[in-house]
């Protein structure tokens, strides 16, 4: 089997948006002096979305979320000329000729963003051609289905929060996670906003329910370590990206700081990136996106060394790139999952791009044994609310 081609489209997002709201989530532009939506370039409306096909006429689908208009140029100009005519099956050759070739640019960010949706594409290929579903080539089934938590719960009115965190009780999900909405620009107020909208969820969800605190990037060290000490009587089961992914050196001050474990990754890259990470101790949890990180072949390298370092993998994002790896390994005990809404975030894009994304039960989704690669495929059903750049 040989690949034949490899299509990059854009599908960017003209449907019906949630329109911004002020303390929505704070970020890493919130200690920057701006106005308008701090949340505007952490918005992702538009998705990448890859097509790689071989002689055998077997198709397998990528995709990229970060600056995918980016991606595409990477994709068509530098990374597409380097597999066609290989075996799909090569995939670690694959991985590391993309890799090195494009090494003095593209080793983080976007030009391994870009690496991620192809290499997404060919594991694709090869549970097509196995007829196997991915999780099965990476290792097999290590849990009966996945717990998942519920991970939306912006900073809102405290009521609305409320009623959102009481739906996902309702629903099944015995984990949850929110976003602060304050950062060290709003002061000693906004500490007491952040206290008041984590007490507000707790007061509905209890003290037997997990709960996630999420702040985006958008703290700095100073602010982390005040605020800190008074998160501890929540009992969160971690704060996740509280400095910007590069402090790794503040990262690993809050983790050896507090009883609260340190979550982050989302903004990390390769294996090389998370060794890092784990040298330093800086995280307590590993939370790479599949489809940023270097694709699954960059993940179960990164999998493997944070079972040896004993640090949980819990993905960002859920959707389907990511739960193959869940599944497949002991060193992801969960998974996120963004619920299916209005595109707010962007996060939720994924549902309205592709099907077969497996919907909850009791706080558990499951992947099945018999379908083939990932599972999901480029749904007709919302093309109308795109724009499409070939």
């Amino acid at each position: 089997m040989k690949i034949t081609s490899v299509k990059a489209r854009v599908f960017q997002w003209k449907g019906k948006t949630v329109p911004p709201s002020q303390h929505f989530c704070s970020n890493a532009k919130d200690l920057l002096w701006s106005k308008g939506d701090s949340m505007g370039t952490f918005r992702f409306h538009d998705w990448a979305v890859i097509e790689i096909e071989t002689d055998t006429g077997l198709v397998g689908i990528g995709n990229v979320a970060l600056a995918p208009r980016i991606a595409k140029e990477i994709i068509d100009i530098y990374l597409a000329p380097l597999i066609i005519g290989h075996d799909p099956f090569d995939y670690e050759y694959l991985w590391q000729l993309m890799y090195r070739s494009t090494l003095a640019w593209g080793r983080k960010g976007i030009g391994m963003a870009a690496i991620s949706g192809v290499d997404i594409a060919i594991w694709d290929l090869m549970g097509k051609a196995t007829g196997k579903p991915v999780f099965k080539l990476l290792g097999g089934r290590t849990k009966e289905t996945i717990p998942v938590y519920a991970s939306k719960l912006y900073r809102t009115d405290l009521d609305e929060m409320q009623r959102e965190a009481q739906s996902y009780l309702d629903q099944g999900f015995n984990m949850l996670k929110m976003r602060f909405g304050y950062g060290p620009n709003d002061g000693p107020q906004g500490m007491r906003e952040n206290i008041k909208s984590v007490e507000a969820v707790r007061e509905v969800i209890g003290d037997d329910v997990d709960l996630m605190l999420e702040c985006y990037m958008g703290w700095n060290l100073e602010y982390a370590k005040r605020m800190l000490p008074k998160l501890e009587k929540f009992e969160p089961r971690w704060l996740e990206e509280p400095v910007i992914a590069d402090d790794i050196d503040g990262y690993a001050e809050l983790n050896q700081l507090t009883t609260i474990p340190i979550s982050g990754g989302e903004h990390e890259f390769t294996s090389h990136g998370f060794k890092e990470l784990l040298d330093k101790r800086a995280v307590s949890v590993i939370q790479y996106d599949t489809n940023r990180v270097g694709g699954i072949t960059a993940a179960r390298k990164i999998n493997a060394l944070a079972e040896v370092y004993s640090v949980p993998v819990i993905p960002h994002a859920g959707q389907m790139h990511n739960y193959h790896l869940t599944m497949s390994t002991l060193a992801s005990p969960i998974s996120e999952f963004f619920p299916v809404h209005d595109v707010e975030v962007g996060n939720e894009l994924f549902y309205y791009i592709f099907e077969g994304e497996p919907v909850p039960q009791n706080g558990c989704i499951n992947l099945d044994d018999n379908t083939p690669g990932l599972g999901i495929s480029i749904s007709d059903k919302y093309l109308n609310d795109f724009n499409i750049i070939e």
